[in-house]
């Protein structure tokens, strides 16, 4: 019941919107399959030099073509396929490159950037997005479109790559990135952190936490969960993230396997956070949310839910934003009926009672970019879940869960994929209940 979707970079002209909530992100005409990322930085002085190589395969044939990088880094080399463009120009936020022969359709492409400059965040209607530095450190919270303040990228949700992420920084801190630390070696006052990142990983999933943490296994498996935490909060961290293991057990045995060979891992900064951030086998929680008095354990779940809904099984497009909040909202539900909490039925009551005092304007299949991270798209994408177990009933409903988990894993999905998936597991018409709750604005009575 979605609307039809912008047209892929696989099929689109080099100047085509990829997405109309982000006009500006994503860049159409080849399809990248992996990132290498070599960055130098220093905390003390906020200073980045970094080279990014980016191997692609044109779709169609490219006389020019650009990439998604911040005005606040410095462009001074570009490479492509080892040679020299035959220009290239860095302005609003797009780098644009020209080879010194026009591409075909079907050909390599492999992009070597070389930059530096002082990473600052962006500020739009969406907050503070991007690189960030801390009282002591820095963090990355990309969504939705922060990751090219530090690195030149392809920037939508739909164009995933494996990555191989290497940080130097002083050794005085400890650096993390996604997936598994493949080596660490230290010289001279600095220590390289190399990570990989095998599965297909979305641009805004990307990350960077770098502070003066201890790094330490909260369990070897079945999936290794690992946290870096400053050691004053240690003791905190124990009591707050001590259920994290079951939490697991309990979620795989909803939504089917973890889906990631790296783990899992989880980031406490020394300084408070509004909200907790989302990367792909990271989550990112500030010292206010590690006070010793496991008050946060909902947004634990939320964010270790994201691993499934958002990172492994993402929204082709951001009006699809309800098939990563709305999903990571009901499993909360979930982890407190499953663990001697209100059940999800008593969940769905309180939040239903709370929307129905919201104004009736929002259309939960497409919120619009001003709404994208409104709370009701969280909790109605809840509710509409919630109806949905109503309807077809528990066997049904977690069966789909985990259909829906690998039949897309590490892919793209729509709100069309969903209720299409959906259809399978009932013999009767969902048609009302999509009309209701994704396509109408009014709330509907609740189940």
């Amino acid at each position: 019941m979605a609307r039809p979707l912008a047209r892929s970079a696989a099929s689109s002209s080099p100047t085509s919107v990829v997405d109309a909530y982000l006009p500006a992100s994503g860049n159409t005409g080849y399809r990248v399959s992996r990132y290498d990322l070599d960055l130098n930085y220093r905390v003390s002085t906020n200073r980045l030099e970094a080279t990014t190589t980016i191997t692609a395969v044109s779709t169609e044939g490219l006389a020019r073509y650009s990439l998604d990088l911040a005005p606040s880094l410095r462009v001074s080399k570009v490479r492509v396929n080892g040679a020299a463009p035959g220009k290239f120009s860095h302005k609003d936020g797009k780098l644009r490159i020209t080879p010194r022969s026009p591409v075909p359709a079907g050909a390599p492409m492999v992009t070597e950037v070389k930059y530096s400059g002082r990473p600052r965040p962006v500020s739009n209607q969406f907050g503070t997005i991007g690189w960030e530095e801390l009282t002591d450190g820095v963090l990355t919270a990309n969504q939705p479109n922060g990751a090219p303040t530090w690195f030149p990228c392809n920037d939508h949700p739909s164009a995933k790559a494996s990555y191989r992420i290497s940080v130097t920084t002083e050794s005085t801190y400890a650096a993390l990135s996604n997936g598994l630390l493949r080596s660490r070696k230290t010289h001279a006052g600095t220590t390289t952190w190399v990570y990989e990142q095998p599965e297909p990983m979305s641009t805004y999933l990307a990350t960077i936490q770098i502070g003066s943490y201890t790094l330490h296994d909260v369990s070897p498996s079945p999936v290794r969960l690992r946290a870096a935490v400053p050691p004053a909060l240690r003791s905190n961290f124990d009591n707050d993230f001590a259920r994290q293991r079951r939490m697991l057990k309990v979620f795989t045995k909803l939504f089917g396997p973890y889906p990631f060979s790296g783990g899992y891992s989880i980031v406490v900064t020394e300084d408070p956070l509004e909200i907790p951030l989302e990367a792909q086998c990271v989550s990112v929680f500030g010292a206010n949310h590690c006070d010793g008095k496991r008050r946060s354990e909902r947004l634990i779940a939320h964010e270790l839910a994201h691993q499934w809904f958002g990172n492994s099984v993402t929204a082709a497009q951001w009006s699809d934003i309800w098939l990563h909040e709305g999903f990571a909202c009901y499993a909360e539900w979930l982890w407190s009926e499953s663990s001697d909490g209100p059940t999800a039925k008593e969940w769905a009551r309180h939040y239903w009672e709370k929307l129905k005092k919201e104004p009736q304007d929002l259309l939960l299949a497409d919120p619009g970019p001003k709404r994208m991270f409104d709370d009701r798209v969280y909790k109605r994408g809840a509710l509409t879940l919630h109806a949905l177990r109503t309807r077809i009933g528990d066997d049904a409903f977690f069966a789909l869960l985990q259909d829906w988990a690998s039949r897309y894993r590490h892919s793209i999905a729509t709100t069309d994929d969903f209720t299409g998936l959906a259809a399978l597991y009932t013999s009767q018409s969902l048609l009302d209940l999509w009309n209701d709750w994704l396509m109408s604005k009014p709330l509907p009575d609740l189940p």
